[in-house]
């Protein structure tokens, strides 16, 4: 069943055994970063920091840090079975029988149940801050690195409406706190939320902001997917919920945020008003350079009389986000191989931090075959963000690296089956030579075809024979060897 609130699936974790309660007193200012930072490099537990200094508010730490806590957010045993699921969600088209009718009503039956629901009540507007009365620094927000440039409110939900169609859009932005009412919001160029703000300063007028912080899991893992622009946030976590999510209507501005939220900042950002905002310990293991970006003035603060203060770090991998990010890989696989059904398997390795790294197998049909992929990933959605893209052939297991390492030292020559393009990168890549344009590179390391210019013969891979390894595996109780110590 879908979790009602975060205090529901912190119950959860807690009777799973994958939750820790910190009792003894530590700063929100590096400490609580320090001891996450461990524990994730430990693949441990969430953490509930029951006691952070100067504070009556809880602080949960690594909620999504693992492949179990990610499924159990989700609440999804396997991920591929739920990503076949969104398959045949996007799927949906006209009936043209009625046994294609029969078979289409529970799929509508799900987008039904997915729909958000309006309510007039909700736990995160038990408690009403405006004027004087907004303070963010009454928050635990973590001051996360010794080099970031203040605090940030790290795992928030951003609520925009484009101005000129009032779609909704849900974004995850990371906002560093300048003072009691204010942040910046670091809206990349690329994304949905800096997509309304240009609108906005396009026709001279404000854009109304509102930032959940703690809805339940699956809300908060939209917000962070790579969903395309015209698909609601807030629908797609009612369909991975199976259950409607739901929303209320803020009390200062025209937007509508999860009801369960914890807490709720409701505001605006001004058309043209920029603010240096940073450095941050950012996902890459480097820190983001301080630059100019939107102020968010916060005129009304809501939240839950029990509230809980949900954050993250992220930095040198691995850390919580290398898990959502995995997730996303294993549920949106499907999509992409039904643009490109050639393609077998996807690993976007966690030491890639999302966008530097690509290992695909293919079954390779014909010559050029890998290329054409290449440059294909590289036109859909945020793909296009990836700096080098590994092809293999079919057989090739892209999530073993010790694997992947050895096909692409044997298999490649350089000067042959390496191609360069310049497009789009990550705003977070501190290596091009300029902000958001830069080189990426794909490599071919498939076998080569005599069609392809190669006239030598491939040699085969060594393996032992079939009837051997038979014989062996049925006496090898009996040769005394047990797993060795490294």
């Amino acid at each position: 069943m879908p979790y009602n609130d975060l205090q529901e699936f912190i119950s959860i974790l807690e009777k799973q055994g994958e939750l820790i309660r910190i009792k003894e007193p530590v700063s929100a200012y590096l400490e609580i970063s320090e001891i996450t930072d461990r524990v994730c490099k430990m693949y441990g537990p969430a953490l509930l920091f029951e006691n952070v200094k100067g504070h009556g508010m809880p602080v949960l730490m690594n909620a999504f840090g693992s492949y179990n806590r990610m499924s159990l957010a989700l609440d999804v045993s396997d991920f591929n079975a739920l990503s076949e699921e969104i398959l045949q969600f996007v799927e949906i088209e006209m009936p043209k029988s009625m046994f294609q009718k029969l078979k289409i009503i529970p799929k509508l039956q799900r987008l039904n149940n997915a729909m958000p629901k309006m309510v007039e009540k909700a736990p995160c507007q038990e408690i009403v801050l405006k004027g004087d009365k907004v303070d963010l620094t009454k928050l635990p927000v973590l001051h996360c690195w010794p080099k970031d440039g203040g605090p940030f409110i790290t795992l928030p939900l951003v609520f925009t409406k484009n101005p000129l169609t009032g779609k909704r859009n849900c974004g995850m932005y990371r906002m560093q706190v300048y003072d009691k009412n204010t942040t910046g919001m670091h809206w990349h160029t690329h994304k949905g939320g800096a997509h309304h703000y240009r609108l906005a300063e396009g026709i001279g007028k404000r854009l109304e902001v509102a930032v959940a912080i703690g809805a339940d899991p699956a809300m908060t893992y939209s917000a962070s997917a790579p969903l395309p622009d015209d698909v609601d946030e807030a629908l797609f976590a009612g369909f991975l919920r199976n259950r409607h999510v739901e929303l209320v209507k803020c009390l200062t501005v025209n937007l509508e945020v999860p009801a369960t939220s914890q807490i709720v900042l409701e505001g605006y950002v001004q058309p043209f008003e920029r603010r240096i905002e940073g450095p941050f310990g950012d996902h890459t293991g480097y820190y983001s350079l301080e630059d100019e970006y939107p102020v968010f003035h916060v005129n009304c603060i809501t939240m839950r009389k029990d509230a809980i203060y949900p954050a993250t770090i992220v930095g040198k991998p691995p850390q919580e986000d290398c898990f959502m990010a995995k997730a996303t890989e294993r549920l949106f696989l499907p999509l992409i191989k039904k643009t490109l059904p050639e393609i077998i398997d996807m690993n976007l390795p966690i030491e890639g931090v999302f966008h530097n790294l690509a290992f695909i197998s293919i079954d390779k049909r014909y010559p050029g075959h890998a290329n054409k992929v290449v440059h294909a990933l590289w036109g859909l959605g945020q793909m296009m963000f990836c700096k080098i893209i590994c092809i293999f052939d079919k057989e090739v297991n892209v999530q073993d690296l010790s694997e992947v390492l050895w096909r692409l030292g044997n298999n490649i020559d350089p000067q042959r089956d390496i191609i360069f393009s310049n497009g789009p990168v990550d705003a977070l890549d501190h290596a091009s030579p300029l902000p958001h344009l830069g080189s990426k590179m794909g490599i071919d390391c498939t076998r080569k075809w005599k069609e392809e210019g190669f006239t030598r013969r491939w040699p085969d891979v060594i393996d032992m024979d079939g009837n051997v390894k038979a014989k062996i595996d049925s006496i090898w109780h009996k040769l005394g060897i047990q797993p060795w110590k490294k």
